[in-house]
């Protein structure tokens, strides 16, 4: 070979690799636009493939057992995003109540200010078909159908050329907080989505610490669990054992707990009111094949029947507090800004 064709060669692959390693500058997460001023804001409506298994143990199974399904989501663009730079990005899973103006479609609007693309799912607008009303949403549409539209959603913003797939994060809201916690285990992950890309990072907002996994091991991401000392949804033992599994599975994970706060920090309401059915008794467990088993009928969750007499059996009337509080909100975006900033910037 020439050395003008070696010269070449090698100038072509540098090319490549440059273009596969290019992303936008460091992300700032320090200074959070004012979330009143921002409040409303709507991304532009999407929908990609996803697919609708009840529990990780019916993934691929079958077109009945886990039917193709298109996800919807709102998706907030930064304005400086390109294929020449592409931006980070952050993945949110909506609570029980479903989008909720207030906040996921307010935090998507100020991650898109502070230059990182957000993907707002709406699980339970694609699903309409399912179930409309609260409860029968709760018990036909589960947090592995959350989950199978959060993934699909990573490998749809990983095409799009303005979004770096390689940084990427998942953030969820009490029921999606929860959903976001049972997506850090490699055995989720894997079977959603085989031998693909996984989420950079894991925030958990004050969601309920139920489901504990018999294969601890965890993707890799860093992990960060937020709630509330006043949750009553919320068990700090429980979440504090589920922190351990993530490290004993190779995560980075930390729990925090906001002196005083009730559930839902950042909501509309002002607190505190009473809401919900109350989960902190419920205990289930994943084996190594996916069926979910609540640990006291030791009944496996195989469709709404059993999911709604083992939601009936272990949960209670008395529902929990919640409560709008500006301070915490002002705290927890403090560190979810700074734990974005290490995962995405690589800061340690």
């Amino acid at each position: 070979m020439s050395f003008m064709r070696i010269l070449h060669t090698i100038l072509a692959l540098s090319l490549v690799a440059l273009a596969t390693n290019v992303h936008a500058g460091p992300v700032d997460l320090t200074a959070w636009p004012d979330h009143e001023a921002i409040s409303g804001q709507a991304g532009e409506l999407v929908s990609y493939p996803s697919h609708s298994p009840f529990t990780l143990w019916e993934v691929g199974k079958s077109e009945m057992l886990d039917p193709p399904t298109d996800a919807n989501a709102f998706l907030f663009m930064p304005e400086a995003a390109s294929a020449d730079a592409p931006v980070p990005a952050v993945v949110l899973l909506h609570g029980a109540a479903g989008v909720l103006s207030a906040r996921e479609l307010t935090y998507g609007a100020q991650f898109a200010e502070m230059g990182v693309a957000a993907l707002v799912v709406d699980a339970f607008g694609a699903r309409r078909d399912r179930a409309f009303g609260f409860i029968d949403r709760l018990l036909e549409i589960t947090e592995t159908m959350v989950l199978a539209d959060a993934y699909a959603g990573l490998l749809y913003l990983d095409d799009l050329p303005e979004v770096d797939g390689t940084r990427v994060a998942l953030m969820g809201f009490s029921y999606g907080g929860m959903s976001t916690m049972l997506g850090a285990f490699e055995q989720t992950a894997e079977a959603l989505n085989p031998g693909g890309k996984r989420f950079a990072a894991h925030i958990a907002f004050y969601g309920p610490c139920i489901a504990r996994f018999d294969d601890i091991r965890a993707t890799g991401a860093p992990v960060l669990l937020l709630a509330g000392s006043e949750d009553g949804i919320v068990d700090p033992e429980r979440c504090h054992e589920i922190v351990e599994d993530l490290r004993e599975g190779g995560a980075e994970a930390e729990f925090v707990l906001y002196e005083g706060a009730y559930h839902q920090w950042d909501g509309r309401f002002p607190g505190p009111r009473t809401i919900g059915r109350n989960l902190a008794d419920c205990e289930f467990n994943v084996n190594d094949k996916g069926v979910v088993r609540d640990t006291l009928t030791l009944l496996p969750m195989t469709g709404p029947f059993l999911r709604k007499v083992i939601l009936g059996v272990c949960s209670d009337s008395d529902g929990y507090l919640i409560g709008r509080d500006d301070a915490v909100r002002n705290r927890s975006n403090r560190d979810v800004g700074a734990f974005l900033m290490r995962a995405f910037n690589g800061d340690g």
